[in-house]
C-alpha cells in the first residue's frame, strides 16, 4: 500500500488540473498563435505563468485504484500488475483468467 500521502496529493493535483484546464489551454493556444502581435504572447505566457504548478497534466500520477502503487499500471484497469493478478487469480475482474498449463 502506498503511502496516504502520496495518494491525496495525486487526488489534489487532479482537482487542481480540472479546474484550471479550460483556463490554460486558452493561454496555451493564445501564447502559440503566430498571427497574434508579440506582446499580446507574452502576456499570455506570463499569464500562464501564473498559474499553479500543480494545476498542469503532466504533474498527475498513473496510480493503481486499489493500492495506490504507482508503478507496474495498467491503464485498462486502471491498477497496478500486482492487484491486478491478485483479483483476476479471484475471479473478480471481468475477462481476466489467470492462465495455467
Amino acid at each position: 500500500m502506498a503511502k496516504i500521502s502520496a495518494m491525496e496529493k495525486n487526488k489534489r493535483r487532479e482537482r487542481l488540473v480540472a479546474k484550471y484546464a479550460d483556463k490554460r489551454a486558452a493561454l496555451k493556444a493564445k501564447a502559440n498563435d503566430k498571427s497574434l502581435p508579440d506582446e499580446e504572447r507574452w502576456f499570455a505566457n506570463l499569464e500562464l505563468a501564473k498559474l499553479p504548478r500543480n494545476g498542469a497534466a503532466t504533474r498527475l500520477r498513473n496510480r493503481c485504484e486499489v493500492t495506490g502503487r504507482p508503478r507496474g499500471y495498467y491503464r485498462k484497469f486502471k491498477m497496478s500488475r500486482i492487484a491486478l493478478r491478485e483479483l483476476g487469480s479471484a475471479g473478480l475482474v471481468p475477462g481476466i483468467v489467470k492462465s495455467s498449463w
